[in-house]
């Protein structure tokens, strides 16, 4: 009988734990609102395209809250700039999937990230990078949602340098 005791305490502080961690969690509003992240994003990526030198280019992203705010959608990424490289990317494995950060735990995570540059040897090398999860950060601005990424590598060879866009009328909510 006291083991069946000690049981249900330690499966009731379980339970409890869990849910105050879950009730933590940062969300991002507003639930369900689709978004287009403004003009200005930059992308600085090296990928064996470039022979691993670094290339900035624009990007810009749409997608859309999730319906409970636990995290986001990016279904589309249009990049462009004045290097050559950047009109060649085709972005695979969409939709990333945004997940705000555990309250001052961790970043917050994109998963599925990837793109391809067919390429045209020996001139450009194919480039065929991801799907892998990234840490981000996610900060409100002025502007809206700032979304970030530094130094996070890729499967397949590539490194996203630096990210840096900006979602306006989307916030998150620590």
């Amino acid at each position: 009988m006291k083991s069946f005791k000690t049981l249900v305490c330690v499966t009731s502080f379980a339970l409890c734990f869990g849910a105050a961690s879950m009730a933590g969690a940062a969300t991002i509003s507003p639930a369900g609102a689709a978004f287009t992240t403004a003009a200005g994003g930059t992308i600085t990526v090296k990928s064996p395209s470039s022979f691993g030198a670094a290339v900035t280019c624009n990007i810009s992203f749409t997608g859309a809250v999730n319906a409970a705010g636990t995290g986001a959608s990016i279904n589309s990424a249009a990049v462009s700039g004045s290097n050559p490289l950047c009109n060649l990317p085709t972005m695979t494995n969409l939709p990333w999937v945004l997940t705000p950060p555990a309250t001052g735990i961790s970043p917050g995570t994109a998963t599925n990230v990837g793109y391809k540059i067919a390429g045209s040897p020996p001139v450009i090398p194919a480039t065929n990078c991801g799907p892998t999860t990234i840490a981000i950060t996610l900060a409100n601005t002025a502007g809206g949602l700032s979304v970030g990424a530094s130094g996070q590598s890729l499967a397949g060879g590539c490194t996203v340098q630096t990210l840096g866009v900006v979602a306006p009328g989307i916030t998150v909510n620590p």
